[in-house]
């Protein structure tokens, strides 16, 4: 059989985090958590399931869930988020699969189902919203840059798809998501500069509305009602943030006098 080593990152996620690991129960051989000093009962809590707790100044996210996974015994790993947890169909697809004879698949994308104001977002860009979250440690890398981190495997080599879901809790409130937009579009703003992207007044000015148009109309938010206009509002209006914040790191970086300042995590 098969076995599995589930990691976590996490930095004071009291509140959470213990969803997440309940869910793993009967399906991880071992649970990793690399915690970045939180000073709430996070530790504690997740004492509870493991005794890996490994403290570890944060680094960034790609650097951090790379070093997560380094820690792992198993070959096969499971990224897990806190604020995430295993459905039971999953749970039943993973037993199955662990009792399975190993295929040629190296990693395996996973689709993870957002709840949002109340209720599970099935349309918009945020459904199916596919990650490799098992996968074979050695057959590929964490990417991606200060935000957006993704597993991906080696060139050319296969990958499968489960079909049960990650649940995702995300945001509690408008506010919570506000805060987050607010500190991820930043660190995405440094990514865009880095990379050589530039942005221009007609892109801030069209982009937006395109954007909610595609959630809206053509990947068919309504039919999640208010909710889905919310999350189709809101990929607008991170799209706009993102924006404006890399226009301003334009303006900063092409001053004599200015530097671009580097986000904080």
């Amino acid at each position: 059989m098969k076995k599995i080593s589930a990691v976590l990152i996490s930095f004071n996620e009291e509140e959470k985090i213990e969803r997440a690991l309940s869910s793993l129960q009967g399906i991880a051989d071992e649970i990793v958590v690399v915690d970045s000093h939180s000073t709430d009962r996070t530790a504690e809590i997740c004492g509870r399931f493991t005794d890996r707790v490994i403290p570890r100044d944060w680094p960034g996210y790609r650097e951090q869930k790379q070093f997560a996974t380094a820690q792992a015994s198993h070959s096969w790993v499971l990224s897990l988020d806190c604020d995430e947890q295993i459905s039971s169909e999953l749970q039943q697809e993973l037993m199955d699969w662990k009792a399975t004879p190993e295929g040629p698949q190296r990693g395996y994308l996973v689709p993870r189902m957002t709840r949002f104001m109340g209720r599970w977002i099935r349309h918009t860009t945020w459904y199916p919203d596919y990650q490799m979250r098992l996968f074979r440690a050695d057959s590929g890398s964490w990417q991606g840059g200060r935000v957006h981190e993704s597993f991906r495997l080696g060139q050319g080599l296969p990958s499968g798809r489960l079909q049960g879901h990650i649940l995702h809790y995300t945001y509690s409130d408008l506010s919570e998501y506000l805060g987050q937009l607010d500190r991820f579009s930043s660190l995405a703003a440094a990514d865009y500069l880095e990379g050589g992207k530039r942005v221009g007044g007609l892109r801030l000015v069209l982009t937006p509305p395109l954007v909610f148009i595609k959630n809206y109309l053509i990947r068919r938010g309504f039919l999640d009602g208010r909710a889905g206009l919310a999350v189709s509002a809101l990929s607008a209006v991170s799209v706009l943030f993102k924006h404006l914040k890399l226009w301003e790191l334009q303006r900063r970086a092409s001053s004599p006098d200015q530097q671009p300042p580097e986000p904080s995590p």
